[in-house]
């Protein structure tokens, strides 16, 4: 455990020292996928992968090994192999590369040796391996490799650099393409005997059980057909272009999914050389479950390098492994494309090698990067999800629940959990790497989604919830709307997984849509009504989003009181009287407001039943007025009047009453009295009435009577000046002929008053 955990943090640290070092650029040539997942193009010719492999040096105690920098050939993918498939390095294994575009070397990269070689054990030529790494366009490489502290038995035999170039030249299609090129390049050194065999050490037993026929890689490198030796290139398929999807006698049934299957690039579209893999897949009575992987060992790649990766895990796989094929049935890439992985049909139950001691019975999904503390995109995760729905559907298997498995070797897992071959043993649906092998895989992060990506798989759609509710007004929690609206809604839940969504209004479904489509309209009848969405998720379950109360409401709003208009106190002036607009309007359902539109434009809230405001003297003006109910409807009002103002002259005086000038006067002219019982009386036909005065410190009192009775004692007092002042109103419900007296009170101390006028509005 001490040299596992110094392996760790020498990965930590040196990943830590070139983050963001690292530039990786496209192969040149290379066709990925379209971004829609579709095949670029199915009748594309393969490309010719390139390996070099060169031994590395071994230190007399066995402790360490090292490749000193050098100059290479072009190659994008790199790893370390051994001789011993079922040995394990316990140290670190680190590399370096320089970039073929810019010329600089990077920090030290660690390689991943949690895998065990023993995935494809039995065959001819498997190794013990690294995770391969992708590095991107690299012409340069350094290796060292460190045994781990305590580490009884050293390094294995047999170390060697493995590095690949993907290829990207597109070549037209030949009847019997090239074979495989492989270069060895000699260490500066070779130490004798570090070459591995034929076959694996004798030593080795096999420890899958006859029913598991190719045991899973141990992280997350598949295993390819029966390798040759290193110094021979394989011979090539007699038909390397005969679909690996075509049917034959011997192929199993491929049976419907419950699920849609997601778009896959198929080999031909990620240009695989099918002379690599020459041997016929394996195929299982069914796929039980689902286990997840991360490969690559970077996240810094660009999607366009994505088949050219694919491609370089196919023949690390097969010339670097020794496998039959690539050890993933699919590869999902950052921006959630799929890739067919190993041959024999995407829609068969093809046996992969992917995790050690339960490839029977199980299909492996790789995502390229590293996620031991970054999590994965959400492109890539909701692609697992499909797939794993998908090929699960086949089966009638509830992704998100447990099954039971067959261990096909001995073994334990992540968690220390102990594996006895034969004995079975419970696994959810969609498990990671790490719960069938003592593994980091599928990194931390990632394994922490699983959760996530069991739910998106299994369903119901969740976070359904109304959005919107276009031709409704929202007053609070409730929706008004004349009869016609559209609903819009929205789901955390992809909507690949959505098989359809259901508008429901009391309950019962309006309108139905596929699951990309996120709104759709309804007709209401009069009254109130509970809305709500219905979504089906591609696994059957069905979930519910909250009720949306939606009004349908036609009749318009009521104005219970007309619009009317009263002169109001303040001050008065030749182009300003001061009054009160007053109305009331109601509404059966809710009502939203009240504009008013001439001879000004104001909006008032649905309680507010008066408002202040002024107008010209001597001019008719109509006040219009508008009210609105939350459905939209309407009604209109209005109300004409006409202030008139009456110069003091134009009164019947009685008493002593002095004129006084003075511009701040209506009219330049005003009349005072101290006289007790002077009076001064005016009539006129209107439906208001305000006396208009002048107020000082010494101003008096006055009574007021209306139509000959008394109707207040008005005082002037103020203790600033003010002139022109409407001081006492009184109106009525219609317009009348009226008449209003001012009598002069002679209060004790301050018995003068003056007066303007009188204003009436008719």
């Amino acid at each position: 455990m001490r040299a596992q955990r110094r392996m760790w943090t020498t990965a930590a640290v040196t990943t830590a020292a070139v983050a963001g070092v690292l530039v990786f650029q496209g192969v040149t040539g290379t066709s990925g996928p379209d971004r829609d997942g579709q095949a670029a193009d199915a009748k594309s010719a393969p490309v010719k992968p390139d390996v070099h492999r060169t031994a590395l040096k071994t230190s007399p105690d066995g402790d360490s090994a090292s490749l000193a920098r050098r100059d290479t050939e072009p190659f994008s993918l790199l790893g370390v192999t051994w001789t011993d498939p079922a040995a394990r390095v316990t140290g670190s294994v680190e590399a370096r590369t320089r970039s073929s575009a810019t010329g600089d070397w990077t920090g030290w990269l660690p390689l991943d040796t949690e895998i065990d070689g023993r995935t494809e054990t039995g065959r001819s030529g498997v190794r013990g391996t690294t995770e391969p790494r992708w590095v991107g366009p690299s012409d340069g490489v350094e290796v060292r490799v460190l045994a781990g502290d305590g580490a009884r038995a050293g390094l294995p035999a047999g170390l060697r650099l493995d590095t690949v170039d993907p290829g990207g030249d597109t070549t037209p299609l030949a009847a019997e393409p090239a074979a495989f090129s492989i270069e060895e390049t000699p260490s500066e050194e070779p130490t004798p005997g570090e070459e591995p065999p034929v076959t694996p050490p004798s030593q080795e037993p096999v420890e899958e059980p006859t029913d598991e026929p190719s045991p899973t890689p141990t992280t997350e490198t598949p295993a390819p057909p029966s390798p040759t030796p290193s110094t021979e290139p394989p011979t090539p398929s007699a038909s390397p272009t005969t679909p690996t999807t075509s049917p034959s006698p011997t192929l199993p049934p491929a049976p419907p999914s419950t699920v849609p299957q997601p778009p896959i690039v198929s080999r031909a579209a990620w240009k695989a050389d099918e002379s690599l893999s020459t041997e016929a897949p394996d195929y299982l009575d069914q796929v039980k479950a689902v286990f997840v992987h991360h490969t690559a060992q970077t996240n810094a790649y660009s999607c366009a390098d994505s088949a050219a990766i694919v491609r370089g895990l196919h023949t690390y796989h097969v010339k670097s492994n020794g496998w039959k094929d690539l050890g993933y049935n699919f590869i999902v890439d950052k921006c959630g494309t799929v890739f067919e992985g190993r041959k024999g049909g995407v829609d068969r139950p093809v046996m992969g090698a992917h995790t050690y001691g339960f490839n029977r019975d199980t299909t492996g999904i790789a995502v390229i990067g590293m996620y031991t503390d970054t999590s994965a995109a959400t492109a890539a995760t909701t692609s697992v999800a499909r797939v794993a729905a998908w090929k699960l559907g086949q089966y009638k298997a509830d992704p998100g629940g447990s099954v039971q498995l067959t261990a096909g070797a001995n073994g334990n897992n992540m968690d220390h959990k102990q594996f006895v071959a034969g004995s079975q043993y419970a696994f959810p649906r969609i498990s990671g790497h790490r719960d069938g092998f003592a593994t980091e895989c599928p990194g931390l992060s990632l394994y922490r989604q699983l959760p996530a990506i069991r739910s998106l798989a299994a369903g119901p759609v969740t976070g359904l919830t109304i959005a919107s509710v276009t031709g409704a007004n929202a007053s609070g929690s409730t929706y008004y709307t004349r009869s016609k609206i559209t609903v819009g809604w929205k789901a955390t839940t992809p909507a690949a997984f959505v098989k359809s969504y259901e508008l429901l209004v009391g309950g019962k479904p309006v309108a139905t849509v596929k699951g990309n489509v996120t709104s759709a309209p309804a007709t209401l009848v009069a009254g109130k009504h509970s809305v709500q969405v219905r979504a089906t998720h591609q696994s059957g379950k069905t979930s519910l989003s909250p009720v949306a109360t939606v009004v349908a409401d036609t009749a318009p709003p009521v104005f219970s009181t007309k619009p009317a208009l009263t002169l109001r106190t303040g001050t008065v002036n030749s182009t300003a009287v001061p009054l009160t607009l007053k109305w009331k309007a109601t509404d059966a359902a809710s009502l939203k407001e009240v504009r008013l539109t001439a001879p000004v434009a104001k909006t008032y809230g649905p309680t507010t039943g008066s408002a202040s405001h002024t107008a010209k003297p001597a001019t008719a003006t109509a006040w219009k007025m508008t009210a609105y109910d939350r459905a939209g409807n309407r009604a209109a009002a209005s109300v004409t009047g006409t202030p008139v103002i009456l110069q003091e002259s134009a009164a019947t005086k009685s008493g002593k009453w002095t004129t006084k000038s003075s511009s701040s006067y209506l009219g330049g002219r005003s009349y005072s009295s101290s006289t007790k019982g002077a009076s001064l009386t005016w009539t006129f036909t209107g439906r208001s009435a305000a006396w208009v005065v002048s107020r000082a410190t010494t101003s008096g009192q006055a009574y007021v009577y209306v139509d000959g009775k008394k109707a207040a004692t008005v005082d002037l007092k103020s203790s600033t000046t003010k002139y022109r002042q409407a001081i006492w109103t009184k109106s009525w419900s219609s317009s009348a002929k009226h008449t209003v007296k001012i009598v002069v009170v002679g209060t004790t101390g301050r018995p003068a008053l003056t007066t303007d006028g009188l204003v009436y509005l008719k």
